[in-house]
């Protein structure tokens, strides 16, 4: 489908979004709402900017709060932030209605009832933070005296770069192995992508502003992806010097504002990309500078459909036969490879079947992609990576960047700039007899294991495999766990088949949640501690990249704790640590005292200067001018946190050119640094790799196993019985699953294309309410082979034919008042993970969430 439009409607389209977003930090006071959209102090300013930090969603974006007397009533972008600048988007303006809900956990509280389960109601009663840290330490001990600290486990969710304070020393030390993140629910398998092609494992920046050419796939930079508040204030200059096209099933706010919308169906963003491929190459339209062109004296010098090239010729030189390679690569690698095990058929045409596209709009945005080169971008987002067969369609999508020479290029796709943090200090002279024997176990996530490859940077077994996790606790394999904590995480909401998680946390013994709010995870919880709000409240730092910067900003304690909450990956762990030396264990606290503070040289003596030593030696060598590496320069720590953020230097492009970290320091369009991965693997289980991808359920066989190519998408459920197609997405109002019981995001909830305030709708293209008899404001159910949910229909051309889609968010039954129905009984619509089903795509670990799973509409009477 292409979009025409003029540009004066897509910059008020954006100056909308600002403005909105202005109006959220008031909430529903007039006066505020006044202040807010005039952005204007009162003529006497009594109030402060104070630096802090959003974790609205993994932006990460440096903000200032304004602070009037002692309350934040309004928060903005941080100017002195290279990354987001002065932007913002609608979930930092949320956060002010999370920080003052009263259904805020207040107090340290305890289960009263033994029993557990969703039905049963926990009987949490408050108590002191004492009785409670005492618990914890007291069953930790029991582990200890057992030698069963393997049995112990730390669950993690959204973090800062304190993390390892809690998730990876603190774990080591208690003696387990068994400490999970969140990752693989969020994006593991979009960076395998760009692994296994140019040896970089984390999230890639956008040069948006030089550009000529974006392909979005999956991704909706102004409301659900990365740096969401930086493209929004950019993307009306995007639009005047490039064009953008959108791959998704679903019209998104991204897709409202592009040049073409490629209503894909789901699953099949492979063959697209295979195609799109196909057509640059025939096309002569690859980047030869990067990627290099026919040898002068190859009988071969174009890429035609059908016709199998030769990797080598033979030519005559004085008077001897010698070999030449047929294509003279200069950065890349394995491109005739490539070409002849999977590209050369993949036509246009092919690739319209699959996808049900037209051809004609397949080359013209092959073509049109091909001709901005290097000025180019694909960028790929989860949808075609978080699937069963993911891995290979986000390295198809990815390979493209690389084709058109855009890796490391101006108005290309870059890595992260280099920055000068610091890890924190060791725990190996710290883990006793107990700690060493108890970390040899294996891990409850079965990553590493035959059908769980799970190969972060080339090692297997590297990768969590967060949802897996349920199926360990579950069956004990390989062990029970008796013990664990969790903090900033709700797996009993936000992981596919949440019933798994349900009964999975009913069966430990004693699980404690530390959380902001009371959510579905903390409902079986033995001990609930309160958490610091992240944003005004805690403190910390995070690192991420825009813009051609990376920054480094500060999480600050704006203002005093609303109530008495402490800190969770620093506070809480130290006075664990208190509680297990008073019982004789005090290995941890004499680890945590080894934090000390650059400044004076002193060890931390309590929870409060361990938060602070702790990141002042974090970013030590940003702030201190005698470690001075580059970037801003500060006088000192208050200058640093008076300002609130650290800026790299500018992005270094064609750095990276030759000196990837792959295994032929060139980008790989023949991965031998997948194939090097998949070879342990094998070795590793005493079998080849056809069978490994056997076991892990993926098509390729042989030399195929090693290129970017197309997977047939697998789903679950026969069309016969279930005829859709379910497509998930994340909402521009959703801050991490964790803002339904805001009443903004109820009231707001129609920004986000074709959904509904105050509801929780399910939109199904016409032609497809037709036949099934839905109209508007039904209430239906949509029922999978793994569960069911309840919400509204609702009848919009923005959902491609033969799909239902509906927004992530929803269905919370134990989130607060606003969030749920009525708390701990009824949900408010329902949660999409409800009805997805728990599978993977095992190379990377990732869960999947995209063209997975068939869905039927029943309507309700």
């Amino acid at each position: 489908m292409k979009i025409s439009q003029n540009k004066l409607t897509r910059r008020n389209f954006l100056k909308t979004v600002a403005v909105t977003g202005a109006v959220f930090g008031s909430g529903f006071n007039p006066a505020l709402r006044a202040f807010a959209a005039s952005d204007k102090l009162p003529a006497v300013e009594r109030g402060q900017w104070k630096p802090t930090t959003c974790q609205g969603c993994t932006s990460w974006c440096s903000k200032q709060a304004y602070v009037l007397d002692g309350r934040v009533i309004k928060v903005r972008g941080n100017p002195n932030s290279l990354v987001n600048g002065e932007a913002s988007c609608p979930r930092a303006h949320l956060s002010l209605q999370q920080l003052y809900d009263p259904d805020r956990i207040k107090t340290p509280m305890k289960r009263t009832n033994p029993r557990k389960g969703k039905k049963e109601d926990p009987g949490f009663i408050p108590i002191s933070w004492d009785e409670a840290l005492n618990t914890i330490a007291d069953k930790i001990m029991e582990l200890r005296k057992k030698n069963e600290t393997h049995k112990y486990m730390l669950m993690r969710g959204r973090y800062t770069y304190m993390r390892d304070i809690i998730y990876d020393r603190m774990t080591k030390i208690i003696g387990s192995p068994n400490n999970i993140s969140h990752s693989a629910i969020c994006a593991e398998a979009e960076k395998f992508g760009s692994y296994y092609t140019e040896g970089y494992w984390s999230y890639r920046q956008y040069d948006v502003v030089n550009t000529k050419y974006i392909i979005l796939w999956g991704a909706d930079p102004l409301a659900a992806n990365r740096q969401v508040s930086y493209y929004l204030s950019i993307w009306g200059d995007v639009l005047d010097r490039a064009q953008v096209a959108v791959v998704d099933p679903r019209l998104s706010a991204s897709a409202t504002k592009a040049d073409e919308w490629l209503p894909i169906m789901p699953g099949e963003d492979g063959a697209l990309a295979s195609a799109f491929a196909h057509i640059i190459l025939t096309e002569g339209l690859w980047y030869k500078d990067f990627v290099g062109d026919f040898h002068p004296d190859s009988p071969i010098k174009k890429f035609e459909t059908g016709r199998t090239i030769p990797e080598e010729f033979s030519t005559e030189i004085d008077g001897e036969l010698v070999k030449e390679v047929s294509f003279q690569e200069k950065y890349t690698y394995g491109l005739i490879k490539w070409w002849n095990l999977e590209l050369k058929d993949k036509t246009a045409q092919w690739a319209a079947k699959k996808t049900k596209l037209s051809a004609e709009q397949i080359r013209r945005v092959a073509i049109g992609y091909g001709k901005a080169a290097p000025q180019a971008i694909c960028w790929v987002g989860g949808g075609p990576a978080m699937q069963v067969r993911g891995s290979y369609a986000a390295m198809a999508a990815h390979a493209l960047n690389g084709l058109v020479g855009a890796v490391d290029n101006v108005g290309g796709t870059l890595v992260a700039n280099k920055e000068y943090t610091q890890s924190f200090p060791g725990a190996d002279n710290f883990l006793d007899n107990i700690a060493k024997k108890g970390k040899k176990h294996k891990k409850i996530d079965h990553r590493g294991r035959k059908e769980f490859p799970a190969l972060k940077k080339g090692k297997p077994g590297s990768a969590v495999v967060t949802n897996n996790a349920a199926e360990g606790i579950l069956n004990e394999d390989p062990n029970e766990i008796s013990v664990a904590i969790a903090y900033m995480n709700n797996f009993a909401f936000s992981c596919p088949q949440t019933e798994r998680w349900e009964r999975a946390l009913a069966k430990i013994p004693f699980l404690v949640h530390i959380t902001t709010h009371a959510a579905e995870f903390t409902w079986f919880a033995d001990i609930v501690l309160p958490s610091t709000h992240h944003m005004f409240e805690k403190w910390g730092y995070v690192k991420s990249h825009a813009n051609g910067y990376l920054h480094v900003t500060l999480l600050q304690p704006v203002i005093d704790p609303v109530w008495d909450v402490r800190i969770d990956e620093t506070e809480i762990p130290w006075l664990i640590a208190e509680k297990l030396a008073q019982r004789g264990f005090d290995n941890l606290i004499r680890h945590y005292k080894e934090y000390k503070d650059p400044e004076t040289g002193k060890s931390p003596t309590n929870e409060k200067e361990f938060a602070l030593y702790s990141l002042k030696y974090a970013t030590h060598k940003l702030w201190d001018p005698a470690e001075y590496k580059g970037g801003d320069k500060f006088s000192g720590w208050e200058d640093f946190r008076a300002k609130g953020v650290w800026n790299s230097g500018p992005y270094p492009y064609r750095k990276r050119w030759g000196k990837m970290k792959t295994k032929t320091k060139k980008f790989e369009f023949y991965s031998e640094t997948l194939k090097n991965a998949l070879a342990k693997h094998a070795e590793k289980h005493n079998t080849n790799i056809d069978d490994i991808m056997t076991t892990c359920n993926y098509q390729a066989r042989g030399e195929v196993a090693f290129i970017p190519h197309y997977e047939q998408p697998y789903t679950r459920g026969s069309a016969a019985e279930y005829p859709l197609l379910l497509v998930d997405y994340k909402s521009r109002l959703n801050r991490e699953g964790r803002s339904a019981n805001c009443l903004l995001y109820q009231e707001l909830k129609d920004l986000d294309p074709g959904d509904e305030k105050r509801d929780d709708v399910a939109k199904i293209n016409p032609v497809d309410a037709r036949k099934l008899g839905i109209k508007t404001a039904d209430k239906i159910k949509l029922i999978s082979p793994t569960g069911e949910l309840t919400c509204t229909a609702k009848l919009w051309e923005g959902t491609r034919p033969g799909t239902v889609a509906k927004c992530y968010g929803q269905g919370h039954w134990a989130y607060g008042k606003v969030a749920a129905g009525e708390f701990g009984k009824v949900s408010r619509g329902g949660n999409n993970n409800d009805i997805i089903p728990a599978d993977y795509d095992r190379l990377s670990g990732s869960s999947a969430f995209y063209g997975l799973t068939r869905v039927k509409i029943v309507r309700l009477l």
